[in-house]
């Protein structure tokens, strides 16, 4: 039984001296009004659990400790916030990082939506390709249909397409005389137009589009390598060595104390 108090007593002096640390003379001031308090409660109580501080100058270096590590934790934010702050400035010039990304095979200029390539995880990806592939093949049994003079070759030609590519067929077919291009003639909805639409349009994009996922992986490594601001990085770690230090001497300070006493 009086272990059983004993031991109250013990979490109830640790908890008094965590309650006493947590509205000190720092940890008043070191989480910001949008941080996470009960995070860093959490980091300062797991500090007093570990160092067992006995009177102020104690207290005062555990709150020290529990600063640092919370700052150490503030600037891993900052550091993936300059990088996605770099990594947004190549979402604009999107020709410049892939002509860059894809000069040395041949592809400047063809390289497709960076963003998508960032995005991307190797797994959709994989994904793409498939719908792609899948999507390929419904296009050539279309195709099969539309020469194989079958008197409803067209109707049977549509059915084949997967429902994007009809749509897509639709529009075109739908579009006012004001919307045509230059020269551009009107498609008409019959097997000599759709054969040509699947082969001068859709068979086209295919080209492009697996061409795009192949060089998905150049864009992403271009894209996260402009992202690097060596500058602010530097000065991210000056601040870390600066902490380094004075977490060591304040660990230093603390053990010597705890030694004498």
């Amino acid at each position: 039984m009086s272990d059983t108090i004993l031991r109250s007593e013990e979490a109830g002096t640790e908890l008094t001296r965590f309650n006493a640390l947590r509205h000190g003379i720092l940890s008043r001031y070191t989480v910001l009004p949008w941080e996470d308090g009960p995070e860093y409660d959490a980091l300062l109580s797991a500090l007093v659990a570990e160092h067992n501080p006995e009177g102020p100058t104690e207290e005062h270096l555990v709150e020290e400790l529990a600063g640092i590590f919370w700052r150490k934790r503030r600037l891993r934010l900052a550091e993936g916030a300059a990088h996605r702050r770099g990594l947004s400035k190549t979402f604009s010039p999107y020709r410049e990082t892939a002509e860059a990304a894809l000069a040395h095979i041949g592809e400047a200029g063809k390289g497709g939506e960076v963003l998508d390539a960032i995005r991307a995880t190797q797994a959709a990806t994989e994904q793409d390709f498939r719908d792609m592939q899948e999507d390929e093949a419904m296009t050539s049994r279309a195709l099969e249909v539309l020469r194989s003079n079958r008197n409803d070759a067209y109707e049977a030609a549509l059915a084949e397409l997967r429902e994007d590519t009809r749509n897509w067929w639709h529009e075109l077919l739908d579009r006012e005389p004001e919307e045509l291009g230059e020269n551009e003639e009107r498609s008409s909805p019959d097997v000599v137009g759709l054969e040509q639409f699947l082969e001068t349009e859709v068979l086209t994009w295919f080209e492009r589009r697996r061409r795009e996922l192949e060089n998905r992986p150049l864009l992403r490594e271009q894209a996260f390598g402009e992202a690097l601001d060596p500058d602010k990085l530097e000065r991210l770690g000056r601040y870390e060595v600066s902490l380094d230090r004075k977490l060591e001497c304040i660990l230093t300070m603390l053990i010597k104390l705890q030694e004498i006493c």
